[in-house]
């Protein structure tokens, strides 16, 4: 039986109640939320790239006794013959031909590589319970892990806050007092006595 969770609140109503009533309305989300996670008949993780889903299967399956469908957007495993374990359509897009499954010891292992790598997945099928995403806590990540582009905005974040820490400028002002600087050589015969910056 699933644990029933209280009535879902809206950003305003939860922003009301009390630190202490947010505290028991939090605890009773999440139980009821990881009950029935547990009763699905899979268990899954995510990180923003990627979700892997298993399924157990009886000892002695083949990988033959098995009907697996991984699409763009839907999955479907089953034990041929048999309703399917999972089945529906993805809440978002997946690549497919990077997407797998590997039947080992009685367990399908799933792989599925998500297109948008910048969002969580709420569930696995869009018939399946709901987990609240605002509650997911990522694990770490390392700046090797990250594309160029997105390496070199956090590392000038970075840089950025420890200048504002021991009260020095961030890249931006220092290109700005640059440009200023640059402009007051070419114009010496104007004053700059008064120049502020913003």
């Amino acid at each position: 039986m699933t644990a029933e969770a209280p009535a879902k609140l809206s950003v305003e109503e939860y922003d009301a109640l009390p630190e202490s009533e947010r505290i028991v309305y939090d605890a009773a989300r999440a139980k009821a939320e990881a009950a029935q996670q547990a009763e699905l008949p899979y268990a899954w993780r995510q990180t923003l790239q990627d979700v892997a889903v298993t399924i157990a299967v009886p000892k002695g399956t083949r990988g033959r006794d098995l009907a697996v469908s991984l699409t763009r957007t839907s999955i479907s495993v089953a034990i041929k013959g048999q309703e399917p374990i999972v089945a529906g359509d993805f809440p978002s897009p997946v690549k497919a031909s990077s997407s797998t499954w590997l039947l080992d010891n009685g367990e399908v292992s799933i792989h599925l590589e998500k297109v948008n790598q910048q969002e969580w997945w709420a569930h696995v099928v869009t018939s399946a319970p709901r987990i609240d995403t605002t509650k997911i806590e990522p694990e770490n990540s390392k700046l090797g892990d990250l594309d160029g582009e997105t390496r070199a905005m956090v590392e000038k974040m970075m840089f950025d806050q420890q200048q504002k820490q021991m009260g020095k400028p961030t890249s931006d002002e220092s290109k700005k007092m640059e440009m200023l600087k640059k402009f007051q050589d070419a114009h010496p015969e104007m004053d700059f006595s008064n120049a502020k910056m913003q």
